[in-house]
């Protein structure tokens, strides 16, 4: 059912597309010294903690693609700010394991407080419960998006 609040025509995911774009904007131009894409950015956002990940737990955090995420890894890697190691998962020998190296959890210190920043100013005037709303939501719209 429909609010009676949200006005004729309005899209929430229209909205979303818009404030990604803006975001992605304003992430681009605060980390430009980094020379870094937006899925480079990602990957080192989602490696930023200190653990490790092996290429199907990044695929899907990030929410790229498989086949993508490995040329992200390529560049990464080449640049010095990742490495691959086998054996991600115990058991299993093909697995890949994914870790910073140190100019990589400069670069991820970087991303993370670069994106700390911005939501603060952001999101920063709002109350806890409208963030969590916004939080679930946005976790309810990248479960169901089908990919």
């Amino acid at each position: 059912m429909r609010s009676e609040s949200v006005p004729s025509g309005w899209s929430a995911l229209l909205a979303l597309q818009q404030a990604a774009h803006a975001t992605l904007q304003a992430l681009a131009a605060e980390l430009a010294g980094l020379d870094l894409t937006a899925s480079e950015i990602n990957v080192l956002a989602n490696l930023a903690d200190g653990h490790g990940r092996t290429v199907s737990e990044l695929s899907a955090a990030g929410g790229i693609r498989p086949n993508t995420l490995t040329g992200v890894l390529d560049r990464l890697e080449r640049r010095g700010h990742i490495t691959r190691r086998r054996g991600g998962r115990p058991g299993d020998r093909r697995s890949v394991l994914i870790e910073l190296t140190s100019s990589g959890r400069l670069a991820a210190a970087t991303i993370r407080k670069a994106i700390t920043d911005l939501e603060r100013r952001a999101l920063g005037h709002l109350p806890a419960d409208a963030i969590a709303v916004l939080r679930a939501s946005l976790q309810c719209l990248a479960e169901g998006s089908g990919d």
